[in-house]
Formats: structure tokens, sequence, C-alpha cells
């Protein structure tokens, strides 16, 4: 089986975002699914691209949704209504009410209130849903072992995501001792947070590193709506594919422990998407090490490395953590605004070009 990978261009500036087409099948009889669909903008682009590509009457066999972000779900409600779509996979959060009502401070909270809570923080999801049910589609919830075409689901756990939902921005207050108790407490980003990180992004500094002196630290820590992305993984005849959305170094963990488990090898990916647009509190040296290799003493490229991100964006991605895939055997692509695409197997279409991969950087960002 081949197995194509394409990233499609998401947001402006900072608004970094996600949509990813994956073909996967023959040259001649194959399938495709949408990992995915960015801003709203995004998803009148993503119909008239998969029409133009593959034909007026292209369906979808499988949308995923990683994560309840606006950045990457908004584009799906146009595509719901523009395509076939046979499979919906997505979290929904309202529908686990029920199962994480003893993890919220307020125990008065009933599970129709809870519920309807929510539902009306996550008017895009509702939307999405209400959508699939009109058209038709089968909804399935992706937890960790499902499968989807050819990937298996390796993160998040069910149990791991009705801890993760108190703790997102636009849950109700979470019971802290008891989230703690299960080891499973990420904590929310308060406002004055966010904008401490604003000033600290604004007044960015400088420091130079080499291929042997990495300066990528471990105890990154992002948001816990990012640690419940589903991270997905494929083991074809020749290829081996991690989609990782935005995914955290937590999560990554997770999705290292279930693949140990089951049997899944690691550190023999033939492609990597490198997680949240490029983040450094996404990803550090130990998790990299564990998931793709140790470093290597020089260039030598085992893996060609994705990192979504709009044109002229100033925060996506980090070149300290480009640099860090590099030294592991990484090829790093970054899309930089258009599209990009990893042929996996597939003869290339009209109209591609060959693209040039990222350089080593000697000069990047500074954490202090």
């Amino acid at each position: 089986m081949n197995c194509e990978v394409e990233f499609l261009p998401v947001g402006e500036a900072s608004k970094a975002g996600d949509a990813i087409v994956v073909r996967y099948g023959a040259d001649n009889s194959y399938d495709l699914m949408l990992v995915d669909g960015g801003t709203l903008d995004t998803g009148k682009a993503i119909v008239e691209h998969i029409r133009s590509q593959f034909g007026a009457n292209a369906t979808l066999t499988h949308v995923l949704l990683t994560h309840s972000d606006a950045d990457h779900a908004s584009g799906l409600r146009t595509v719901l209504e523009n395509l076939p779509v046979t499979n919906l996979w997505l979290h929904i959060p309202w529908l686990h009410a029920e199962e994480t009502l003893p993890l919220f401070r307020d125990k008065t909270w009933t599970k129709a209130k809870l519920e309807t809570a929510i539902r009306s923080e996550y008017a895009i999801v509702a939307e999405i849903v209400d959508l699939a049910l009109q058209k038709g589609c089968s909804i399935n919830f992706p937890q960790q072992g499902s499968s989807i075409g050819p990937f298996t689901v390796i993160s998040p756990s069910r149990t791991v995501y009705n801890y993760l939902l108190p703790q997102f921005d636009r849950t109700p207050a979470p019971d802290q001792e008891a989230i703690e108790a299960a080891g499973l407490w990420i904590g929310k980003q308060t406002a004055l947070a966010k904008f401490l990180e604003s000033l600290k992004k604004a007044a960015e500094k400088w420091t130079t590193e080499t291929w042997t002196k990495e300066l990528l630290r471990d105890g990154g820590i992002t948001g816990a709506s990012n640690e419940s992305s589903v991270i997905l993984y494929a083991s074809l005849d020749a290829e081996r594919i991690l989609l990782t959305g935005d995914a955290g170094v937590r999560a990554l963990w997770w999705a290292i422990g279930f693949a140990t488990a089951i049997g899944m090898p690691l550190q023999r990916f033939t492609f990597v998407q490198v997680p949240h647009h490029g983040s450094r509190r996404n990803v550090g040296p130990t998790v990299l090490d564990a998931l793709l290799g140790p470093k290597l003493p020089e260039k030598k490229f085992r893996f060609d490395a994705f990192v979504s991100a709009p044109k002229d964006d100033t925060a996506h991605p980090r070149l300290i953590v480009l640099n860090a895939f590099m030294r592991r055997g990484g090829d790093v692509v970054v899309t930089a605004g258009r599209k990009k695409v990893h042929w996996g197997g597939f003869n290339p279409r009209p109209g591609y070009v060959s693209v040039e991969p990222s350089e080593f950087s000697a000069t990047v960002e500074d954490y202090d």
C-alpha cells in the first residue's frame, strides 16, 4: 500500500492550523482521508483542492478532527457541506460529561447541565456533529487502539481524555486534587500567563547552536487541549508514518508507551509531522530520542519531517526545534503557506516540483 501525505496551507502570520490530505492504496485504486480542516477560509480551499486533484466525485472515506481547537476544526463544516464523507472521527467533549463529573470542582453539576455548558463552548464542534448527522456520516470516537484507514490511534486513551477535558480552557473549573491524584494534572493557561508569553515572544533573544551543542530543553508544557490531540501511526510495506497534530510532550510519551506495548517499532519512521507547527513547548530532547532515535554524529537524513506553518509566521516553527529534528535524521520541510506533499510511493501529480528542505541554523531562539 502507498500512502501519500499532503499538507495544505492554513492561516496567515502567526495564526497556524492544520489540514492534511492522505491518499492511501494504489495509483488506480485509492481512498482519501482528511486530517483536520484548518480555519473557516481553509474549508473552501480543501474542497477545491480535492475536486481538482481527485475528481469532481471524490469521496472522503475518513475525516478526522485531531482536537477541538478552531484552527483545526472550522474548515470541516465547509468540507462536510460540499463533499461526501463516509466516516467522521472526533472527540465530542460534552458526551464525556457523565464520566467526568467527579473531575470538576463544582459538585452541583448534573450530567445534563454539564453537557449543555460544555456544548455551548464548542459551537464549531457541535455544528460539525449536526452536519455529519444530516449527511448520514458514520460518527466515530478516536481513542487509543482505533483503526482509521491505514492508521492506528496511539494517543490519547479514553481515560486520559477524560482527565484532560476539565483542564481545557473552555470547560468549567477542574477539581485539581482529583486530577493530580491520577498524575494527569496539566492546568489551564491563565490570561496572565498568555500575556506574559506574548511579551517574551515580542522580546525574542537569540543564541548559537552547533550540531553537537543542542540547547532544546526538556520540561516543555502545552495546554490540555493540545495534549488531547489524536496521534496516528501507520505501518505499511515501505512506509512508517507518524501524524502528531498539536500533541505535546506528555501526549508523545503516552503514544510511545502504547506503541511499545503493542509492538509498534519506533525510531524507524519514513515520515513524521513536527508537532504543533514547530513549537518548542511541545517537544524535548529526551522524548525525541525515544521517538526518533538518538542524535547522529553528522547529517544523515533518515525520514521526512514536515512542519505546518503559514507564510511569514514569526512564531512558528522554532529553529531550535527544526535543528533537533535534523540531528535525529529528519529532512525538514516547512510548508510556509504552500502545499507540500510526501508522495509515499504514489507517482507525483502534474504541476508539483521538488522542494528544498530547511538548512541547519547556527542562530536559534534563546530561552532566557
